[in-house]
């Protein structure tokens, strides 16, 4: 059976793992902290690439930043990823296959395969964190675009530069549907800088109707996203993951999505493959597992 070895890439840890054709991990998860220097986090990766290469039958990175079609280097990278990280040349990383893939599609594919929208040749990965990642599939193939940006999710809400995204635009749906868009949603509605997405969900939990309130107003904002998204791609179903996305609640937003939009009926269901979806999702990737 083929195995690669998944290298998840985010702003604070480095995860890796060798993964099988089938989704499962066959070593401890090891962590190691993401360095704020570009050699340094090149040094990181030749050395978990030497201690398992000749294991292996690829190496699979998923990564925060929009990767380029041919799989092989980041286009546009994230603020949180050390300066000069899209200069990096995966392919010469090791002598076996590199493949490099966004961690959102990453993630996407994982449930594609494995998870929640196993067989559902059309969806849509909303990752609600941070901030929000997103990865689309249409019939059974990742949505790339020309350069290899797709299912970046940063589409206008508003067109009156109402709130201030962090890729440097205005209003884009990542503002308003993320875990920093509730902390902005609250502080705008309570008038309290001090707020926390910690305080909106146990107030939600302990009954506060101002916090509810918010609450319910970001998770329009979130129904918004999946109306328009629904709309243009007419998928079978989202498939909401992150770690917002434990407190969303996916028969409203199935519902009322349903109500308004043109296109057939979709689903809206919670991700299944875990934590790990990403470096998962880059394993299969890597071995062509559809």
């Amino acid at each position: 059976m083929k195995k690669a070895l998944a290298i998840d890439v985010g702003g604070t840890k480095i995860y890796n793992a060798v993964i099988d054709e089938k989704g499962e991990m066959l070593t401890e998860v090891e962590k190691h902290s993401t360095p704020h220097d570009l050699d340094e986090i090149k040094n990181i990766f030749k050395s978990i690439i030497e201690k398992y290469e000749n294991e292996v039958d690829a190496i699979a990175f998923s990564t925060a930043g929009a990767v380029n079609n041919e799989n092989t280097k980041v286009i546009g990278s994230t603020g949180n990823l050390v300066k000069g990280y899209k200069t990096i040349e995966f392919d010469k990383l090791s002598k076996k296959k590199v493949f490099v893939e966004n961690d959102a599609n990453c993630a996407a594919w994982a449930e594609h395969v494995l998870g929640a929208s196993k067989d559902m040749p059309n969806s849509v990965m909303l990752t609600l964190g941070t901030g929000v990642g997103g990865g689309i599939i249409v019939n059974n193939k990742m949505l790339k675009g020309k350069s290899g940006a797709a299912g970046e999710m940063h589409f206008k809400m508003y067109p009156d530069k109402r709130r201030h995204c962090t890729c440097g635009s205005y209003d884009c749906f990542e503002a308003y549907a993320s875990g920093s868009g509730l902390k902005k949603t609250a502080e705008e509605m309570l008038h309290d800088e001090n707020v926390t997405t910690y305080d909106v969900i146990d107030g939600l939990k302990a009954g506060n109707e101002k916090m509810t309130a918010v609450f319910n107003r970001w998770q329009d904002d979130i129904l918004a996203g999946i109306i328009g998204l629904a709309n243009l791609f007419d998928p079978d179903c989202f498939v909401l993951s992150g770690s917002m996305a434990e407190f969303v609640d996916t028969d409203y937003l199935e519902k009322s999505a349903n109500a308004e939009i043109i296109t057939m009926p979709t689903k809206v269901l919670k991700a299944t493959t875990g934590n790990y979806a990403g470096m998962i999702g880059a394993a299969l990737l890597a071995l062509e597992v559809k």
